[in-house]
């Protein structure tokens, strides 16, 4: 097959990158092909986990890092040792939660859109990159540039860069600057575009809801910019377009809604055809209900690569996937030269971002790796973006800054930091650093009798940011209070009240007459650290917000 394709953007390969592809796929048998378009995840530390990669050889590996930065080290690299193509180290770089535990805590999406400082929004997509590679992270399924529309949404919010599509597009542009500058591939999702339907392509496969017309002045303007930029990857939603497909199949019924990622018309006519994408495209992480309630595995996982992916993303079972694989170029369900193709842009990925150089290590020395990692300057310029950004919303009772006298009982109600990888919510540093600004803070418990003649302040924080399998994010005031005659109680007609979001904007949707409101974006102990600047008014708000917060309610704005 020719490999012309690979010179030109974003692979950009020279006469000896391409050679190297050639060589390398001429040298793997079948097996070892269909090990190149499979991405592995590795969550956690069980060893046969660790064993069964090494066994496989994937193309690429997905590490959710724990805190351990040495036993991190230790096993990518034994992983890198036992393939004789080096595996594409993949992570989700999108900050807040989702940065390294032993690296610099980095704003999320929302937060940098509410900063709106693009420079800021390159030196953290930076950060990221530079600590990934540190660690042999060469590909970042980030940036997400999908849009806030549906304020329902608990899978968009906190990840994308608001709800105005100029700020989206230069906050990405940034984003993935600041990651394949620094040898990082950017990658951009969730294609063909979400935010639109407020539910979750984790739990259901959703709809782009818009004309073909309204899409290509939303999401259409997205992606062509970023594929002009050079982005070298798009990750293929499982979400459906029927208005795109009814255009060239009126009377497609369901086949309408059939999920992007098994989708030959909109990855292969329009995003490749139409937009001109030559990078690769990665499915979403196939265990998805988005796909799975759409087909069985066994008919999803050959059409994923046959609908124009090159790479399927994450395997429970990955044994049997390549095996299914296997069948399907056996019997012609998977058409070889589709198969081939994806191999090849997976290995030109490899060669782009230098993998081939066997003289250049893929992870930084064992003794030098700190130098990379946590950096005080970069910790320094963290920390004063995250400073830019807590968001006042509205302060209708001029509370605001608080003073530790005039409030100096303050009620702290919550229901905790929670995160699907957490057990149990987490704990906010906030009651704490009150204390240390003499605040006496009682922290909310059921039996505890509210009236001005105990508390001066309350104050409402919420840590619920943008993750997946949420479906959806609210007050869930029962829980909050402990019982349904608490959950009737609000506070604020006789004691000044503030609520503060810690994630997700949208609040004021179930608390519309809360007088003092607060966006902060993400629960990282370092923005939790600027309310409180804010708060004492050390600190100017930032009024610049990236979303309407107000929900489109007229009553929240008083």
């Amino acid at each position: 097959m020719s490999y012309d394709f690979l010179r030109k953007v974003p692979f950009n390969l020279d006469d000896a990158g391409i050679a190297w592809v050639g060589s390398t796929f001429e040298s793997l048998s079948l097996r070892e092909r269909i090990s190149q378009v499979f991405i592995l995840l590795l969550l956690g530390d069980r060893q046969e986990d660790f064993d069964l990669v090494r066994r496989l050889k994937p193309g690429g590996i997905t590490r959710f890092f724990s805190d351990d930065m040495a036993y991190e080290r230790t096993q990518l690299t034994s992983i890198i040792d036992d393939c004789p193509v080096p595996p594409l180290i993949t992570a989700d770089l999108e900050g807040s939660r989702q940065s390294f535990a032993f690296g610099t805590p980095v704003l999320n999406q929302l937060g940098l859109a509410a900063v709106d400082d693009v420079d800021a929004t390159r030196q953290c997509a930076r950060i990221l990159a530079e600590e990934g590679r540190a660690l042999g992270v060469r590909w970042s399924f980030t940036p997400v540039i999908d849009i806030n529309a549906a304020f329902r949404s608990a899978i968009v919010g906190t990840r994308s860069f608001g709800s105005d599509v100029a700020r989206i597009e230069r906050h990405a542009l940034a984003h993935i600057g600041g990651m394949q500058e620094n040898g990082v591939a950017a990658t951009v999702k969730h294609w063909p575009g979400e935010g639109f339907d407020d539910r979750d392509q984790h739990l259901v496969t959703t709809v782009n809801p818009l004309s073909v017309d309204e899409w290509e002045h939303h999401f259409g303007r997205l992606y062509r910019t970023m594929i002009d930029a050079g982005v070298m990857a798009v990750m293929s939603g499982h979400i459906a377009f029927p208005a795109y497909v009814r255009q060239h199949v009126p009377d497609a019924g369901i086949e309408a809604f059939r999920p992007a990622s098994i989708s030959p018309l909109l990855n292969q006519k329009l995003l490749r055809e139409e937009l001109g994408f030559n990078g690769l495209i990665v499915s979403d992480a196939t265990e998805m209900a988005g796909l799975g309630s759409w087909c069985d595995r066994t008919e999803a996982i050959p059409q994923i690569i046959a609908s124009g992916c090159d790479v399927i993303l994450f395997s429970i079972e990955p044994e049997k996937d390549m095996a299914t694989i296997a069948a399907a170029l056996c019997d012609g369900t998977l058409d070889g030269s589709r198969f081939n193709e994806a191999v090849v842009r997976m290995l030109g990925m490899k060669a782009s971002l230098g993998l081939h150089k066997r003289d250049r290590p893929l992870l930084a020395p064992a003794d030098d790796i700190c130098r990379y990692v946590a950096r005080p300057a970069n910790l320094e310029l963290s920390r004063s973006v995250m400073m830019r950004a807590p968001t006042l919303v509205k302060d209708t009772q001029a509370v605001l800054p608080l003073d530790s006298v005039t409030h100096r009982r303050v009620l702290f109600i919550t229901n905790g930091i929670k995160h699907p990888l957490l057990s149990r919510p987490a704990e906010f540093t906030l009651p704490d650093l009150l204390r240390k600004e003499d605040f006496v803070v009682t922290v909310y418990e059921p039996s505890l009798a509210i009236s001005p003649n105990e508390f001066d302040l309350v104050v409402y924080a919420f840590g619920d940011e943008s993750l997946l399998t949420r479906s959806r994010i609210f007050i869930d005031w029962a829980n909050l209070a402990g019982g349904l005659g608490r959950a009737l109680e609000r506070h604020w007609h006789h004691i000044p009240t503030v609520m503060i979001s810690f994630g997700h904007p949208y609040f004021l949707y179930d608390a519309p007459r809360v007088p003092t409101y607060v966006n902060a974006y993400s629960t990282l102990d370092g923005m939790q650290a600027a309310v409180v600047e804010c708060l004492m008014g050390r600190r100017p708000w930032n009024t610049d917000s990236p979303v309407d917060a107000y929900c489109g309610l007229d009553d929240a704005r008083y």
